[in-house]
């Protein structure tokens, strides 16, 4: 997604950064934490291991504030971005040098991509409208049909519907393409499969 201006909070928070300001990164750290924490702990798996790459991301963008392009997207989708790939290198060292020997280079891909997908899962269902969030977590959460859920939610039928056609939609985008060969074995899990980037 290609913006023509940034939100002017994220402008300033670059340029605070890149004058060295340490309340800026303190203001960053308050407000995506949770984010770059939650996305490595679901590529992980492992407290101690997205302690660490928390701190990696934030090491990294106080080091280096202008590698965030505001033509690329917002910053939190870049922090998010980061955050990916600094925990699936981590992810790929650990398991290549794992207990019980290392693992193929398959099941190292295979667990990648699993976690991947489950990453960007729960990025989306963060960033997506409340409205189409709520909906999908009456359906699927609480198991309510679309009838109960537009009556919990206070909407008509044919809305509470859209919402949850539209929150499936993009939920649907967190598996990327599947390569040609990839076969999961049985029905992948909603947290399983796709093609990391």
């Amino acid at each position: 997604m290609t913006t023509d201006a940034p939100p002017r909070w994220d402008r300033r928070m670059q340029q605070r950064l890149a004058h060295g300001e340490a309340a800026a990164l303190g203001e960053l750290y308050d407000r995506f934490a949770s984010l770059v924490h939650g996305l490595a702990h679901r590529v992980l798996g492992d407290e101690a291991g997205a302690d660490r790459v928390t701190r990696d991301v934030f090491g990294h963008v106080w080091e280096h504030p202008g590698e965030w392009d505001p033509r690329q997207g917002p910053l939190r989708s870049w922090l998010a971005d980061l955050t990916h790939r600094q925990a699936v290198a981590r992810l790929r060292r650990s398991e290549s040098d794992g207990p019980g020997g290392p693992a193929t280079p398959e099941e190292i891909d295979e667990r990648v991509r699993a976690a991947s997908a489950a990453a960007r899962a729960d990025y989306i269902v963060g960033s997506m409208p409340a409205p189409l969030r709520e909906a999908l977590d009456l359906a699927y959460t609480r198991r309510l049909d679309y009838r109960r859920a537009a009556a919990g939610l206070g909407v008509t039928e044919d809305e509470a519907r859209r919402r949850l056609r539209l929150g499936l939609q993009l939920l649907s985008t967190a598996h990327g393409p599947r390569r040609p060969g990839y076969r999961a074995a049985g029905p992948p899990p909603p947290s399983a499969g796709g093609d990391p980037r």
